[in-house]
């Protein structure tokens, strides 16, 4: 019983749907992290921080979270909210990584911080191109 709902939910889902839920899980997770536990070194977040507190940028990653799970159960084509949630909330994050590691000189590692943050939103660009692969001819069709 169990193996047949993870099918089913596998089915549902499909691709694009599993990788909106773990972006979603991760910066849901990531902002509930700046929260509960802020990072002792912020030289790299300079520029945000001048715009908006931590716990605000928090909340901005976890609710980027919640819109790509929730956008992961919409059908293809529709779910493209979630991705540009996801993107939308590392943009500013690799960009103010990337100005204070050059040309502020004040993060001498934030070059490393912004490519794991413009990749980790850059995969959504491409995703969101993506069409859900076409269902095997021995897999039953969605909903039975």
């Amino acid at each position: 019983m169990g193996r047949r709902a993870a099918q089913r939910l596998r089915h549902q889902l499909g691709r694009r749907g599993a990788l909106l839920t773990l972006k979603g899980v991760i910066a849901t997770l990531y902002g509930y992290g700046q929260f509960v536990q802020p990072p002792s070194d912020l030289r790299g977040l300079c520029l945000l921080l001048k715009w908006q507190p931590l716990d605000v940028w928090a909340g901005l990653w976890m609710a980027a979270g919640i819109t790509a799970l929730i956008c992961a159960w919409l059908p293809p084509r529709r779910d493209w909210p979630g991705f540009l949630a996801v993107w939308g909330i590392t943009a500013p994050w690799s960009m103010s990584y990337l100005v204070a590691w050059w040309p502020l000189g004040e993060y001498p590692r934030g070059w490393v911080a912004a490519l794991i943050f413009g990749a980790f939103g850059g995969v959504c660009l491409v995703a969101i191109g993506w069409t859900e692969p076409s269902r095997a001819p021995s897999e039953p069709p969605r909903g039975t």
